[in-house]
């Protein structure tokens, strides 16, 4: 028989277990006090900050900053719980611009440890130290600014401090802690001590130029090497930072750095919204890189979710996610050929004698009817089939009342060769993949630039030209639908019903129409002609998922994404196709005039550069 409980009478917890309890919350392991005292250094305004260690961070944690200081009147009320002086009011709690606010952390933490406070603010005589245990406030020696000193977390309740990993890993994730606010702050110097020998520094770096120093200094000279600048801005939102390039992408996601207002935090919205930019360049379980800072209102989003304060809530989460999107895939949209033409070296004088002749217009051409940006557009234009007419009418049919475009011309015609004697073009030193020297084993295509040797795919190339040429297509018409002759109906959920009616809008610009047949079940009427031989239910139910926190047209987009893919991959130029050097040309114009050309429709590169240094090494020239 199961006992009855004794009813316990219903009194108030005394304070040091009230500390202890939220201790729990706000204090997982050395790097979560790591994490608060840097904080509340940064708030001090600190421009130097020394994170001394021992045991990582068991036994010992002290943070020392150049901030403002504590008066010693204040230094007892600075341990009590919800004692800060970030906020005074609801208004400051619902805009909040400082690093810490909900004033739980050095209680929580004197709670668990031995403590201790040593700060001196300006203008003060002396430095006063406070003892966390005992409260005592006494004169000591120190420059402006504090000195938090945390020993043996966790020795009043052992059994927490189990809990712990190895001094190896703590360390690691105190020195992580540090790193995600250096990310940020690169006016600020930082400073890592372990067992008294210097394992990290990070030095100041004030202005834009000092911020790209700071991004090489904590994640290396490959990473800003490999990633593109981000300056974005979308109605209240501003995007900024660097995202990493395809080829940077990583196995796992531990460099995906995001900050709100200046607060490294984790949300799904903006890993989200950062993953879908990639879906058109990187596939598979690859994960991209990136360090992206979002400036918003403080109004707009509430980062009083969690006591960690690394979870945040947005008043407008779907504008975020299309903020994030549209920042980085205009980023990435930008061939990094183009990046080319702006750190070219001047040619040696033994390379500046080369016949290339072969790159002019024929003679025979009408005048302004051969330059290579035309030639280059009607490669793109083509799918590299037998009849490029019937491709055309397939994407037509595909999409019913699709975007009316002309006829394209074929890209691969057997011209004539062209006179050696014809003049030099004059926008050649414009070309940032150089000029075609030949073909390899009829799937590689060499050129030459300033920098070195180019090697193309050229399946890879043309398949990536074709796609967004029919993506392009695509986008000058409105998403057509076709009604289902027999509605598909299904069980729905309250969170789709109400997704469903009040979008009724959104999806029927996507090309879908989906309404309630009872008050749990919802039919799809009609979806995208595109999509009409699909799954009806797992389309509206990925919509309308999508739609509840980010948004629906993504679903779409990518649906008709790997469909346009499947195509432009079929209708690429093949292997073993013979080019003419007139062809490899224009391949390589449009390859610099195309969006997202450095990788293929599956993530794959389609040109490498090798410089003059590698080559050279190659032969062990200049050893």
């Amino acid at each position: 028989m199961n006992q009855i409980p004794t009813r316990r009478t219903i009194r108030e917890l005394p304070d040091v277990l009230i500390s202890q309890i939220a201790a729990g919350e706000v204090i997982e392991r050395p790097a979560s006090v790591v994490r608060e005292l840097v904080d509340n250094a940064l708030d001090a305004g600190a421009r130097h900050i020394t994170l001394r260690l021992l045991g990582g961070g068991i036994r010992l944690i002290s943070v020392e900053d150049d901030g403002c200081g504590i008066p010693s009147e204040e230094l007892p009320v600075a341990l009590k719980r919800h004692a800060t002086s970030k906020i005074v009011s609801l208004e400051d709690l619902e805009s909040v611009a400082t690093m810490g606010f909900r004033g739980e952390a050095l209680a929580a933490i004197n709670s668990v440890s031995e403590m201790s406070v040593l700060s001196r603010p300006e203008g003060a005589a002396t430095a006063f130290l406070l003892d966390g245990q005992t409260g005592e406030v006494r004169p000591a020696a120190r420059a402006v600014g504090t000195t938090v000193e945390v020993k043996e977390l966790f020795f009043s309740t052992p059994a927490r401090r189990h809990f712990l990993k190895s001094e190896n890993t703590e360390l690691a994730h105190c020195i992580e802690a540090v790193r995600r606010h250096a990310l940020v702050r690169s006016e600020v110097s930082f400073a890592i001590w372990h067992e008294g020998k210097i394992v990290e520094q990070w030095r100041s770096h004030p202005g834009e130029a000092g911020w790209n120093q700071r991004l090489a200094d904590v994640l290396g000279e490959d990473f800003v090497a490999s990633s593109v600048n981000i300056d974005f801005r979308s109605g209240p939102v501003h995007v900024r930072g660097r995202a990493g390039t395809p080829d940077a992408a990583r196995a796992r996601a531990d460099q995906q750095f995001a900050y709100v207002n200046g607060r490294f935090v984790r949300d799904k919205v903006i890993t989200h919204g950062a993953r879908s930019a990639y879906e058109d360049v990187l596939h598979g379980q690859r994960q991209p890189v990136y360090v992206l800072y979002l400036q918003m209102d403080p109004a707009r989003v509430d980062v009083n979710v969690h006591p960690t304060k690394i979870e945040v809530r947005f008043r407008d989460s779907r504008e975020i996610h299309q903020a994030m999107r549209h920042a980085i895939e205009r980023a990435l949209a930008v061939p990094r050929a183009q990046l080319l033409s702006s750190t070219e070296s001047a040619l040696a004088p033994n390379q500046t004698n080369l016949d290339r002749s072969f790159l002019a217009p024929s003679p025979s051409a009408p005048a302004g009817s051969n330059t290579w940006s035309q030639r280059g557009m009607a490669f793109g234009a083509d799918r590299a089939t037998e009849d490029p007419a019937k491709a055309l009418a397939e994407l037509k049919a595909l999409w019913g009342n699709g975007p009316q475009v002309e006829e394209p011309p074929p890209i691969f015609s057997q011209a004539a060769p062209l006179a050696s004697t014809a003049p030099q073009s004059t926008s050649e030193q414009d070309w940032p993949l150089g000029r075609a020297i030949t073909q390899l084993q009829g799937v590689y295509i060499l050129a030459e630039n300033s920098q070195g040797l180019i090697v193309v795919d050229m399946h890879a190339a043309h398949e990536r030209i074709v796609y967004e040429r029919l993506k392009q297509q695509l986008d000058t018409t409105q998403i057509s639908s076709q009604p289902l002759l027999i509605p598909a109906s299904f069980a729905a959920t309250p969170q789709e019903i109400s997704t469903a009616e009040n979008c009724a809008d959104v999806l029927q610009q996507l090309g879908l129409e989906v309404s309630a047949l009872s008050a749990k079940t919802l039919a799809v009427r009609a979806v995208p002609t595109s999509l009409a031989q699909g799954d009806a239910v797992e389309l509206a139910r990925s919509v309308l998922a999508e739609l509840a926190q980010h948004d629906a047209a993504t679903v779409v987009q990518r649906a008709q994404n790997e469909i346009l893919a499947t195509m432009a991959c079929h209708g690429a130029v093949r292997a073993n196709r013979k080019l003419t050097l007139d062809e490899m040309n224009a391949l390589l114009r449009q390859m610099e005039a195309t969006e997202r050309s450095d990788q293929c429709n599956h993530g794959r590169p389609t040109w490498r550069q090798v410089s003059m240094r590698e080559l050279d090494a190659l032969f062990l020239r200049g050893r």
